[in-house]
């Protein structure tokens, strides 16, 4: 059964669209750059009050608990008012948080500090998560059909490109002016992400789907009611529940990645902090490679999809496996550093066309009043399998000296997964088409 395509007719002409992309892509460079070093000077200044290994994961365990909890009524909201709206009273909690987090801190002392920075990292992972489904939901109203893909594409430019400044900002900037200054340069990195957007022009569609949102009475019941409808919708695509199924699976054995190889790497191999550091810069590369790529070729609609989704998964696949084989095989750390962050810039290239290609896909083919509670869910579905990832090979590494073995299986069993999911995956997409 074919599917209805969404209204795309609000008249965004390419020069606005082009306006609006570079002020989104500007706007997710200074929020992820402060961002990523915001996080890296609190797990430093935790470590020093602490000792707690625990204190570069906490926000890993944080933020995936509140998006689950928050997923019914972050979808609802998004799916009821203006995003514009929304957005601006995101941003200003998160920065009020802010300013309450600095003013407050330095009262609690060793473990008592993590207090604050848990009622902080709280408000911060739901403007976060609301800040993502909405500018994911409001596409439509920043850009026209045919700037679609270089708005995804630009945008995770950016945020590839903080991904490599932000390790070496990160421990200069520390060293420099310390934890307090991480925090004033985060509070004006809010601020000025919050001026961008409020610049921005969200175009509404004539038959505005906010205009009864107001006079609606809110109970649990209607919150529910209305996210049940949302589910209802992702059921009955099978493009969607297929890729949940693989998606899933990809991100639980993806895990085995970002926590083997800082443990592969420092505990098993012995080769000391050089050759992770080379590796992360590797996998940013390749993430800022595949969505340049991206940004450069002509948008192609639905042609083609299922080639645009499961070779990239291939070679994500591939990849782990092979990863697996070097960390097996016997180099020096400057071989484990050039053949590994050479694998890993591969990885993530592929795993950068793979997502902006989906959300792309979400976006031409969602109904424009459903693509919040759509992206709600299933950011949170992939997020919620992360933390139990984590728990997983964390033991399996700690209990085995092969940690290569590891990766080797888990590619084999990726490989095997995604050739299962091949023809079901085909039919869903050609019964899909319109």
């Amino acid at each position: 059964m074919a599917i209805k395509q969404p209204d795309l007719t609000i008249n965004i002409s390419n020069h606005q669209s082009s306006l609006q992309i570079f002020k989104a892509a500007a706007s997710n460079f200074i929020s992820s750059l402060s961002g990523k070093m915001f996080t890296f000077g609190l797990g430093l200044m935790l470590l020093d009050e602490t000792y707690s290994a625990i204190s570069f994961g906490i926000n890993m365990i944080i933020s995936p608990i509140v998006g689950l909890l928050c997923l019914v009524p972050i979808g609802n909201l998004i799916d009821t008012y203006p995003h514009k709206t929304i957005l601006t009273g995101s941003l200003t909690a998160r920065t009020l948080a802010l300013i309450l987090f600095a003013a407050s801190i330095n009262l609690f002392t060793a473990t008592a500090k993590l207090i604050p920075i848990v009622l902080f990292l709280i408000i911060d992972a739901i403007s976060t998560n609301i800040n993502d489904t909405c500018y994911s939901a409001a596409t439509h109203e920043l850009v026209n059909a045919h700037n679609i893909q270089r708005l995804s594409s630009l945008t995770q430019s950016a945020i590839s490109l903080s991904s490599i400044l932000s390790p070496a900002l990160g421990v200069g900037l520390y060293s420099l002016v310390g934890f307090s200054g991480f925090v004033i340069l985060e509070i004006v990195a809010t601020l000025a992400s919050f001026g961008i957007m409020l610049t921005m022009k969200f175009h509404y569609h004539a038959t505005n789907q906010f205009a009864n949102s107001q006079h609606a009475p809110v109970t649990s019941h209607s919150q529910f009611a209305k996210f049940h409808s949302g589910l209802n919708y992702m059921r009955s695509r099978t493009m969607i529940k297929i890729t949940i199924l693989l998606s899933v699976i990809l991100n639980f054995l993806y895990t085995a990645v970002t926590i083997g190889i800082p443990y592969i790497l420092k505990d098993q191999l012995h080769t000391g902090n050089g050759p992770i550091g080379v590796l992360e810069t590797g996998s940013a590369i390749g993430m800022l490679l595949g969505s340049l790529l991206l940004t450069l070729l002509p948008p192609t609609g639905q042609k083609r999809l299922f080639l645009k989704l499961i070779i990239p998964v291939l070679i994500l696949d591939s990849q782990i496996l092979l990863l697996g084989v070097l960390f097996m095989t016997s180099q020096s750390p400057t071989g484990y550093a050039l053949l590994g962050s050479f694998i890993m810039g591969i990885l993530a290239f592929a795993l950068v066309i793979l997502n902006i290609t989906f959300q792309v896909y979400l976006q031409q083919t969602v109904p424009t009043k459903l693509l919040g509670r759509v992206v709600a869910t299933l950011t949170t579905v992939n997020s919620s399998i992360m933390p139990i990832g984590t728990l997983m090979f964390t033991l399996i590494f700690q209990s085995t000296t092969h940690g290569g073995l590891v990766l080797i299986i888990n590619g084999i069993l990726l490989l095997g997964y995604t050739l299962l999911l091949l023809r079901p995956l085909n039919q869903a997409i050609h019964s899909e088409q319109p």
